[in-house]
C-alpha cells in the first residue's frame, strides 16, 4: 500500500477507542495510509484495540481520568463536546475525524483541511433518540430533553467546522443534509472480503449476526423463526438476550460473540443471511455476500445499496427484501426465498460484494485527500 502525503502533518480523530468495531475497522486502515499521524479520541482504553492502531501516538481527553470512565464511559455524554474540543490541534494541516458522535466537532487550525468521515449524526440525540430512552420512563426524559436539545444545537453548530464531510452510504448522506445542511461524500467503508471464501456446499441453517439491541429487531426473527421451524444460529449478545432467550424456540442457537476466524465458515455455510434491522451502511450483509450467500433483509437504510434484490431466475440478484419490520413480513420473505433458494449464484454474489472491498476504500479515499489538498477548501 503507497502511503500518501508523507510531508502532512495529520491528526486523526475518533471519539473513543475501547474495542474493535466497524468503526475502528475504518480508522485502522487510515492509521495505514497516515503511518505518522497522532491520533485524538475520548476514551483510549489500551489493550481493546488493534496493535496497527495502537503502535500510533494517542491522546485521550480529560474525560478519562474521570471516575467510573471504563465501564460508564456514555454516561459522561454532555461533556463529550467541551472534551472534543480541548484538544489542541494548531499544528496540523490535515485533520480526519472518524465520528458517530463528537469527534466532527473538534476544533482545528483555520487554515487545515478537516474531512470528517461521518458514520452518522448521533442516532440518541436525532432520529433514534425515543429508540435509546423512551422505556427511561416519562420523568427520566423530562430530565434528559434538555441535555438533548443542547446537543443537537451544538452537533448543528459544530458542522460548519468541516472542510468537507465524507460518509458511508446515500442514506447517511441525506441525514447530514437535514440535520448539518451539508452535502458528502459517499465513500463506502472498507471491506476485507479476502477473509471471506465460497463453499461448495451449504447447511441447514440460517444466520443472524447481530447485537441485541432493541432497533436491530432480533426478536421479530426469532418470533418468524419460532413459526417457521427452520435452523436458526445467532451471533451475538447485548441488552435484550434474556428477554430473547426466553422467546426462543429448540431450532433456534445462540452462539453469542464468536471469534473472526469462525466467521467465515459460518457465513460460507448459511443458506441466507437474515437482516431485519435498519443499518445506515451494514457491514455484515456485504460480508455474508463475500462468502457467496443471499441476504433476507428488510428493505430501508444501507442494504438498499449493497445488496441487489431478486427480480427472477435471469436476474437473480444477490437477496431478497420485506417490507415491513414484523414475524409476519419476514416469514413470507424466508418462504420466497426457499421458492427461488437454487437461482442464486455465489460466484455472481461474491462479484457483487467485491464493489466494496478496501482495496477500493483505499484508492478512493487518496483520491479525495489528494483533492482535498490541491483545493484546500471544497463544498
Amino acid at each position: 500500500m503507497r502511503r500518501i502525503e508523507k510531508r502532512l502533518k495529520v491528526a486523526l480523530v475518533h471519539d473513543w477507542l475501547t474495542g474493535m468495531r466497524g468503526g475502528e475497522k475504518v480508522l485502522e486502515v487510515l492509521c495505514s495510509l497516515f503511518p505518522e499521524a497522532d491520533i485524538y479520541a475520548l476514551f483510549y482504553f489500551e489493550g481493546l484495540i488493534s496493535p496497527v492502531i495502537e503502535q500510533h501516538h494517542i491522546q485521550a481527553s480529560f474525560l478519562q481520568r474521570f471516575p467510573f470512565a471504563k465501564r460508564h464511559y456514555r454516561s459522561y455524554l454532555p461533556l463529550f463536546p467541551q472534551a472534543i474540543e480541548s484538544f489542541k490541534l494548531e499544528n496540523y494541516d490535515l485533520v480526519i475525524s472518524t465520528s458517530h458522535c463528537v469527534a466532527k466537532g473538534v476544533i482545528s487550525n483555520p487554515e487545515a483541511v478537516h474531512l470528517s468521515y461521518c458514520f452518522t449524526p448521533m442516532r440518541y440525540i436525532w432520529d433514534r433518540r425515543f429508540d435509546y430512552f423512551e422505556r427511561q420512563g416519562w420523568l427520566k426524559t423530562l430530565a434528559v430533553e434538555p441535555i438533548l436539545h443542547y446537543l443537537r444545537t451544538w452537533d448543528t453548530a459544530s458542522s460548519g467546522r468541516v472542510t468537507r464531510f465524507v460518509t458511508i452510504s446515500e442514506f447517511v448522506r441525506n441525514r447530514i443534509r437535514s440535520y448539518y445542511h451539508r452535502d458528502a461524500v459517499v465513500i463506502y467503508p472498507p471491506v476485507e472480503c479476502d477473509r471471506f471464501h465460497l463453499s461448495g456446499s451449504k447447511g441447514d441453517y440460517y444466520l443472524m449476526i447481530s447485537a441485541f439491541a432493541p432497533y436491530k429487531k432480533v426478536d421479530q426473527a426469532v418470533l418468524a423463526f419460532n413459526k417457521l421451524g427452520r435452523r436458526l444460529m445467532i451471533v451475538g449478545k447485548g441488552q435484550e438476550e434474556k428477554k430473547i432467550r426466553k422467546l426462543a424456540g429448540r431450532n433456534i442457537e445462540f452462539l453469542g460473540w464468536v471469534d473472526d476466524k469462525e466467521l467465515p465458515d459460518l457465513y460460507a455455510g448459511c443458506r441466507a443471511l437474515v437482516f431485519p434491522g435498519v443499518e445506515d451502511f451494514g457491514l455484515v450483509p456485504v460480508e455474508v455476500q463475500a462468502a457467496g450467500r443471499p441476504v433476507i433483509a428488510y428493505g430501508r437504510g444501507g442494504v438498499l445499496e449493497t445488496v441487489v434484490p431478486y427480480l427472477d431466475k435471469a436476474h437473480p440478484g444477490s437477496g431478497l427484501f420485506f417490507g415491513e419490520q414484523t414475524p409476519q413480513a419476514l416469514i413470507r420473505a424466508v418462504e420466497k426465498f426457499e421458492e427461488v433458494e437454487d437461482h442464486f449464484e455465489p460466484k455472481r454474489i461474491r462479484e457483487h460484494a467485491m464493489r466494496f472491498d478496501k482495496k477500493r476504500f483505499i484508492r478512493e479515499f487518496k483520491t479525495l485527500v489528494g483533492n482535498a489538498m490541491r483545493h484546500k477548501r471544497i463544498g
